[in-house]
């Protein structure tokens, strides 16, 4: 019975792919060429934009007192930190940042002792470079003072440092400075805040 079956199911097969003799895999097909794609004009029809390039401006934001105050308060209470660690370095760039601050509030007492203290630490840690530099910001305080006897040897003593280590880029800053000292002796600064004291004459902040 079962190879009566198996004889039906053959002759079944066989009508169904009846022309498989005719399959030669090695035969050549023939290859039509492929399809062109679609083209999109579209974006040519659009009009032609031009972007007009604005230069921007920089706002210049005049700082308030209180957003100064803030500032101050956050530099005293970094170098508070840094000076508690013995940070000594970083605690002497925050005090010239102090004095910077100051003086651009014409508070020259203030700027004068706080480059007194970084001048101090930064001869202490061989800072030269930060040494030069608060001398010549110390000079500038005493310019502002009217000391120019004093401005002109912390400028001698900033070149003579600065010489000595071959920097010739803060030997031109010294040099432009004392050029400034010389052109503007006769013109004193006339509003001068000083810092709070127990003196009742301004005159005795100035040491």
């Amino acid at each position: 019975m079962r190879f009566i079956l198996l004889l039906i199911l053959c002759s079944f097969s066989l009508s169904v792919s009846a022309q498989w003799y005719k399959y030669n895999p090695f035969k050549k097909h023939t290859r039509y060429p492929q399809i062109a794609l679609l083209k999109d004009n579209s974006i040519k029809r659009l009009p032609v934009v031009n972007i007009t390039k604005n230069k921007i401006l920089y706002a210049q934001i005049e700082r308030t007192s209180y957003s100064l105050f803030l500032m101050e308060a956050s530099v005293i209470k970094t170098a508070q930190h840094n000076m508690r660690f013995r940070v000594y370095n970083s605690a002497s760039y925050n005090f010239s940042d102090l004095a910077q601050m100051y003086l651009k509030q014409n508070r020259l007492s203030e700027a004068k002792w706080y480059l007194l203290q970084s001048l101090q630490i930064s001869r202490q840690q061989n800072d030269n470079r930060h040494t030069i530099t608060n001398l010549i910001n110390l000079a500038a305080v005493k310019t502002g003072y009217g000391d120019f006897t004093q401005a002109k040897q912390d400028l001698a003593e900033a070149r003579t440092l600065a010489s000595s280590l071959g920097l010739t880029m803060d030997v031109a800053a010294v040099d432009k400075q004392m050029r400034y000292l010389q052109d503007n002796k006769s013109t004193l600064k006339t509003e001068i805040r000083y810092a709070e004291t127990a003196d009742t004459d301004p005159e005795a902040a100035i040491k």
